[in-house]
């Protein structure tokens, strides 16, 4: 997808996906090369730019993709579904069919803001440009990218987030959303909450 945009120069497509009670609107343009799409899934807008192969990962302690080294499996598109070990240990995520159906109950935590303090950008585990004001998510076994809608059960609060990362690595925990999301679901200065998640499902 991604390929293509350095042949628009700065012009602008825009394609619309139905979706299990949703609409997705996207806009894709290329601005001084540098490529950029625009989804916007009901009132939730979410800014994609594909990150220099020279930025770190948010999480340094992913030590291969696909049983190559992460980058080298990003550049070579090898990360969607890819079996990926961190720590020594080996992650084998959902297949698209298990993620059409996943639910889940659990501790959801936020990550990621001191990168902002940082000089240069950070990467996520599917190449894309962190950004901890956006509305993204890590999830450990979830297909790269995946739409979910996350629900914080202790105040009703409801957004949609890109899982486009890894993680959390941390026992109790299923979801780590950026520290945007944390805010719009009102868990930011508690830092975690009971959440429910669940995938949207993109109807071809």
């Amino acid at each position: 997808m991604f390929a293509g945009w350095f042949l628009l120069s700065c012009s602008v497509v825009k394609t619309t996906y139905k979706i299990t009670k949703y609409t997705v609107k996207t806009t894709y343009k290329v601005t001084k090369g540098v490529g950029k799409a625009v989804y916007k899934i009901g009132k939730f807008t979410f800014v994609v730019v594909m990150a220099p192969l020279s930025w770190p990962l948010t999480h340094g302690d992913i030590e291969s993709i696909d049983d190559l080294p992460p980058k080298d499996a990003i550049r070579k598109g090898r990360v969607k579904k890819a079996p990926y070990v961190v720590k020594g240990k080996r992650y084998v995520p959902m297949s698209e069919k298990e993620a059409g159906k996943y639910r889940q109950k659990g501790i959801a935590s936020w990550y990621g803001y001191e990168t902002l303090r940082q000089k240069g950008g950070h990467m996520t585990a599917n190449g894309e440009s962190f950004d901890p004001k956006g509305l993204n998510a890590a999830h450990k076994y979830l297909p790269l990218p995946t739409y979910v809608k996350v629900t914080n059960l202790e105040n009703n609060r409801m957004i949609i987030v890109r899982v486009n990362d890894r993680g959390p690595f941390v026992t109790g925990r299923i979801i780590d959303l950026s520290a945007g999301a944390a805010k719009k679901l009102g868990f930011y200065k508690k830092g975690t909450a009971k959440v429910l998640v669940e995938t949207i499902q993109i109807e071809s």
